[in-house]
C-alpha cells in the first residue's frame, strides 16, 4: 500500500526541511522525501494532507524501562533488576518487556516510535539490552534489534544495593572490581573455548561469557551508567582496559569532561533531566549540560530515563536544553538520528529518506513549542496514534496481540 503524506513542513533531519514537502512510503519504508515537484505520487495511493503541519521522523528513546518497569502496579510490574547475580550479563530486557505496558501508548501520543529498552542499574552489569518499535502485535513484530548493548551501572546504586546485602560490591572499588573481573575471565573464557575449537574438543559453554566476548569483539556496544565525573573516568579507564565500545548513559557531570569526552569521540546518552536532585550524585545535574557537551563536539542523546520521566515528554526535555543553550537543530538530532546512531539503529530509524521504515509523526506545529502535538503518528507505514483536535481526544490503535 502506498502512503503519500502531502503539503506538510517536512524535517528529515540529515537535510534541509522542505516546506510544502511530500513523503511517499510503500510497504512500510521511505521511498521518497522531497518538493511536490520532485516527488511522483503513485496512482490510487492514499493521500495524507498535512497543510499546516511539521513531518518529523519518529523520535527515538535511546535509554529508558518501558514495558519491563510498568507504572502503577507495584513490585508485579517491576522486572527491571535481578538483584541476585552482580554479573548479569545472560539476563535479557527482551524476556520482560509486557508489551501491553500503557507507556507504549504514551511514547505514540508524544511522538516516541522506538525504544531501547534496558535493564536497571542495581547490578554492575545488568543485561543485555533490546531496540524495539512501540507499536506491534508482539514483540517479535516490534523487535529493531537485540541485543542492542550491555548494561552495566557504576556509582551508587550498585553500591547501595550489594552493601545492603553487606556483600561485593559495597564501594566503588567493588562495583569496578566485579566489571573488571568479569571481562578477565571472558578474555580467558574464549582463548579456552577458541582452543578447543580448533582442536576439536568439547566445551562447556557458559551464557554469561559469550555475552561478555561479543562486547570484547565489539560487536556489542556497553552502555555504561554513570552520573559522577569520577564515575565516568572509571567508566573510561575500564573500556581502555579491555578496548570495548564505550557509550555513557546519564552522563549527568558530563560538562565537567565535555572536551575529553568529545575528544574520545564517545557517545553519550544523557537524562533524565527533569528531576530534582534525588541523591548525592545528581547535586550537579543542568539543563545545560547537553549544550555544553554538543558544543565540546560530543554526539549527544537525550533521554527520559521513562518512567523517572514520562516517555511522552521526550521532547519537552530537548525544548528546556534549547532553552539553556543546546543548539535547536542538535536538539531535534539529539531525540532521531543521534540516538539510532549511537544505538546501531540508523539504517531503519532517526530520519525522512528512502529506505528507512514508515515511521512519521505528524505534529500541530514545531515540536520544540510545548503547546504543539503528535496529531497522526505511522509506525511502518501504519496510522497507529490519531489525535482530534476538535474533540481533544486521542486514540491508539491495539497492538497487544490483536487489531
Amino acid at each position: 500500500m502506498d502512503i503519500a503524506i502531502t503539503s506538510g513542513y517536512v524535517v528529515p533531519v540529515d537535510g534541509d526541511p522542505i516546506d510544502g514537502g511530500t513523503v511517499l512510503i510503500s510497504d512500510g519504508k521511505i521511498t521518497a522525501v522531497g518538493a511536490a515537484t520532485e516527488v511522483t505520487v503513485p496512482e490510487g495511493a492514499e493521500i495524507v494532507d498535512a497543510s499546516g503541519q511539521w513531518v518529523l521522523p519518529g523520535f527515538v528513546e535511546a535509554h529508558g524501562h518501558i514495558g519491563v518497569h510498568e507504572e502503577s502496579v507495584g513490585w508485579a510490574g517491576d522486572d527491571t533488576n535481578e538483584m541476585t547475580d552482580p554479573n548479569g550479563a545472560r539476563m535479557r530486557a527482551l524476556d520482560a518487556v509486557n508489551p501491553g505496558d500503557q507507556g507504549f501508548v504514551d511514547a505514540l501520543m508524544g511522538g516516541v516510535t522506538s525504544s531501547v529498552i534496558k535493564p536497571g542499574s542495581g547490578n554492575p552489569i545488568g543485561g543485555q539490552t533490546v531496540a524495539i518499535k512501540n507499536w506491534g502485535r508482539s514483540m517479535k513484530d516490534r523487535l529493531l534489534k537485540e541485543p542492542a548493548s550491555v548494561k552495566s551501572a557504576l556509582g551508587e546504586n550498585p553500591k547501595r544495593v550489594y552493601g545492603n546485602k553487606d556483600t561485593l560490591p559495597s564501594t566503588r572499588q567493588g562495583v569496578a572490581a566485579v566489571i573488571r573481573d568479569a571481562f578477565t575471565k571472558a578474555q580467558d573464557y574464549k582463548a579456552k573455548r577458541d582452543h578447543a575449537a580448533a582442536e576439536g574438543t568439547p566445551f562447556t559453554r557458559d551464557n554469561t561469557s559469550e555475552v561478555l566476548v561479543r562486547v570484547l569483539d565489539g560487536e556489542i556496544p556497553w552502555s555504561q551508567h554513570t552520573h559522577r565525573a569520577d564515575d565516568i573516568h572509571t567508566a573510561i579507564r575500564l573500556a581502555d582496559e579491555f578496548g570495548y565500545r564505550l557509550v555513557i548513559n546519564h552522563t549527568t557531570e558530563g560538562h565537567l569532561l565535555a572536551d575529553e569526552i568529545a575528544e574520545r569521540g564517545i557517545p553519550v546518552v544523557i537524562g533524565p533531566l527533569m528531576t530534582s536532585r534525588s541523591k548525592l550524585e545528581v547535586q550537579n545535574r543542568t539543563l545545560a549540560n547537553p549544550g555544553i557537551l554538543h558544543r565540546a563536539g560530543a554526539k549527544i542523546a537525550l533521554t527520559t530515563d521513562h518512567p523517572v520521566v514520562p516517555i511522552e515528554f521526550l521532547v519537552h526535555q530537548a525544548t528546556l536544553c534549547v532553552k539553556e543553550g543546546l543548539d535547536r537543530d542538535a536538539a531535534i538530532r539529539a531525540i532521531t538520528l543521534n540516538p539510532a546512531e549511537i544505538m546501531g539503529l540508523d539504517d531503519r530509524v532517526g530520519a525522512l529518506r528512502p529506505g528507512m521504515d514508515g515511521d512519521v509523526v505528524l505534529w500541530s506545529g514545531d515540536p520544540l513549542d510545548v503547546m504543539n502535538r503528535a496529531l497522526r503518528v505511522f509506525v511502518g507505514g501504519r496510522e497507529v496514534y490519531t489525535y482530534d483536535e476538535e474533540t481533544r481526544e486521542g486514540r491508539a490503535l491495539d497492538a497487544y496481540y490483536k487489531e
